[in-house]
């Protein structure tokens, strides 16, 4: 029982009667956070928390409401309560980290409502990073299946932070971030809520998703707000009292309006607050989330392998260069003889362009070519809420499975699976295990899944309790089969590649396809780092060499919004054990110097580093590459120029090494010179400090050896 404040060592001498009036606290191991629980005259759970002496949250209820049964609000006595602590190491399967220490204090609270014989216990977990809690409910004979009205978690802040925020919706994470104060979202919602397609904003409440980035105004704080180890449950939004800078937990209902369906023993997911007064410790509290979610089952992981890889992707954003559809055909049916319909000329997914691409990746070094387009169905998908789309198994005529993948693997490369279910789960699920088998008897070892479009069952939500078992009903089938999951338009992260590595990285953002959408303004990318980067790895999809799209022929100026040398740089800052080199392949060849970087670039590591960070400003990492003597680094800025100074002291002591930097040239800038790079090399020892100039928009990539 180490660490517990006097107020706990008395309360366990006090007869239980007694207890229901007293504070519990609970320190973090270095006592740099303290919280504290308490039941009111009401028998309310409440609790708060403090930083080095400075609040956190003020007094804060917690409890769920149900349906067509007595709420677990109040009434609530205090029946026990246990600390214990954890002090421990485990090894990742792969990551940002080969080793992660998880440590903490641990407060178990067992209540019970006298008035109906029902427990609940609510479990705290203090790190020196942040604050976890979660609820559960024990197996008991008063409380068997219940059904979720809504979960009321308050997070009352003690002042009014600036946030770094997405409108609260049930369908979609790809909303521009915005920033304003708190105060400030009410007036700011509106415009933020931009037109996406099968979004469904929430209109009943003023609410924002996590994860929410908050830095504070007068405190010097900076805290995130998300949650861990989302399974059986739906994913959390927060109503935003903007008055009184108090958030709370909104569940993201189902078809008929209810949030969730338990039946006991059960938990929710836990909730998180991280909070530091440097912005970069919030990016390597980012292991918080982590271990909060349960380690692996799986006996054999040898099969799960990080990587890099191209695609027949991007042709299909920049000016109708190819389409994923064969032909023009409209009003199309699965029973249709594809055979029959005229092709139009444009089909991306064609044997020669494979072909063309896995020549590549070979040469260059790439481990697999995604192919998107391949199967049939493509004509007649997008927006029509229909429920037979895709079989996953059928492949255009111009498209020759057998063959293209023996020539890959004569190649030593894979080929990547495409299964875009157009937002049909119940489709999918019927047709899952036959798409996996096809995958295994033709040699693909890994798929991209993808969700574009309102959900069947029809009524369902991306974030909602049905589509969060789905996902992970897909991972955990995948891993049968030994196939890696890299999953779009699921819901946001919360940590689970821990418990399922073989789901190396989703979407669940906006990512680099909104590049061609209207682009993506140059602040984006070093707040994603502080979002939905905090729940685990994205497929952002980076590389873009070519960042005038109307060099295509289009007529008009479409810019990617960043400098030649960021887009380098995102493969360290923006993580992933999956990367893509998205760009067309020919581009690459336009700038080979710049182009090996992607080359040599890792994409599993040992250890991380963060060196600079400020949400919305800059963002600097470095990374040394597992099993290697080699390390890199990416440093990002915004809209505006600035001088980036990098700290090598995670280097070897007594060693001498190669530095070789990619960086702006100083006439560079995303709008007007965004191909304008430098590449030089230096010598570099541990201790010394590299300056780098970065223009508006742009980045420094750095290969140290």
């Amino acid at each position: 029982m180490r660490n517990l404040s006097l107020g706990s060592l008395i309360l366990l001498l006090l007869p239980l009667s007694l207890w229901a009036q007293d504070t519990l606290r609970l320190s973090a191991p270095s006592e740099n956070l303290q919280a504290s629980f308490y039941l009111d005259t009401q028998g309310k759970p409440s609790y708060s928390l403090q930083y080095k002496e400075i609040p956190v949250l003020q007094p804060s209820s917690l409890g769920l409401a149900l349906v067509d049964d007595e709420d677990l609000l109040a009434g609530f006595q205090l029946l026990n309560h246990t600390h214990t602590t954890e002090d421990s190491y485990w090894e990742p399967v792969w990551g940002e980290y080969a080793r992660i220490r998880n440590r903490y204090q641990e407060l178990l609270v067992e209540l019970a409502q006298p008035n109906t014989g029902r427990k609940l216990n609510i479990r705290f977990r203090l790190f020196d990073e942040g604050l976890a809690f979660r609820y559960e409910f024990p197996k008991q004979e008063q409380l068997t299946y219940f059904i979720l009205q809504e979960e009321h978690s308050q997070f009352h802040l003690a002042e009014d932070y600036k946030a770094f925020w997405l409108p609260g919706d049930y369908d979609t994470n790809e909303y521009p971030i915005s920033s304003s104060l708190l105060s400030e979202i009410p007036q700011a919602m509106e415009a933020a809520t931009i037109p996406i397609h099968a979004q469904s904003p929430i209109r009943s409440q003023l609410a924002v998703q996590t994860p929410l980035m908050l830095k504070g105004t007068t405190n010097g704080l900076y805290i995130n707000l998300h949650e861990a180890a989302l399974i059986d449950y739906p994913a959390m939004q927060l109503n935003l009292d903007a008055e009184n800078f108090r958030l709370e937990s909104h569940l993201v209902p189902d078809a008929i309006g209810n949030k969730g369906y338990l039946q006991t023993p059960a938990q929710s997911p836990w909730r998180t607050l991280i909070v530091a007064d440097d912005a970069r410790q919030i990016l390597a509290a980012n292991r918080m989330i982590l271990n909060l979610n349960e380690p692996h089952v799986l006996e054999d992981v040898s099969w799960i392998k990080p990587m890099k890889y191209i695609g027949i992707w991007w042709e299909y954003f920049v000016a109708g260069k190819s389409t994923w559809a064969y032909s023009d055909t409209t009003n199309v049916k699965l029973s249709d003889d594809f055979s029959t319909f005229r092709p139009n000329g444009r089909h991306g997914a064609t044997a020669e362009n494979v072909r063309r691409h896995v020549d590549f990746a070979a040469e260059y070094g790439f481990d697999a070519v995604l192919v998107e387009g391949w199967n049939i169905g493509w004509e007649d998908w997008f927006g029509k809420w229909k429920e037979e789309v895709f079989d996953f198994v059928t492949p255009y005529p111009d498209f020759d499975v057998e063959a293209l993948n023996a020539y890959a693997a004569s190649k030593g490369v894979k080929l990547m699976m495409h299964h875009e279910t157009s937002g049909a789960i119940t489709n999918y699920e019927r047709r899952l295990d036959r798409a996996f088998a096809f995958m295994e008897k033709h040699g693909y070892n890994s798929v991209k899944t993808g969700y574009v479009g309102k959900l069947i069952p029809r009524g369902e939500h991306h974030d909602g309790q049905l589509a969060v078992n789905h996902f992970i009903h897909v991972a955990r089938r995948a891993a049968d089969y030994k196939i890696m999951i890299n999953s779009h338009e699921a819901t946001r992260p919360t940590g689970l590649h821990r418990t399922y590595p073989n789901w190396l990285a989703q979407e669940s953002a906006r990512g680099t396809e909104f590049e061609a959408f209207g682009g993506l303004a140059p602040n984006h990318t070093t707040i994603l780092p502080f979002t939905r980067l905090m729940g685990g790895p994205m497929d952002y999809t980076p590389g873009i060499f070519q960042t005038d799209l109307s060099y295509y022929g289009t007529g008009s100026q479409q810019l990617v919004q960043t400098t030649l040398a960021k887009q380098l740089a995102y493969y360290v800052t923006l993580y992933s054990p999956l990367q893509m080199a998205a760009d067309l392949p020919e581009n690459y060849l336009r700038f080979p110097d710049a182009f090996q970087f992607i080359r040599d670039v890792a994409v599993d590591w040992e250890d991380t580093y963060i060196l600079e960070a400020e949400p919305g400003e800059y963002v600097s990492i470095g990374r040394k590459a597992k099993g290697q003597a080699a390390w890199f680094i990416g440093a990002i800025t915004n809209e505006n120029s600035r001088t980036t100074v990098l700290d090598l002291d995670f280097l070897p002591e007594g060693k001498t090494f190669e530095a070789t930097l990619y960086g702006d040239a100083a006439d560079a800038s995303w709008d007007k010179n965004p191909q304008a790079y430098v590449i030089e090399t230096r010598t570099v020892r541990r201790g010394d400090r590299l300056e780098h100039y970065l223009a508006p928009g742009g980045g420094l990539a750095i290969h140290i050896r």
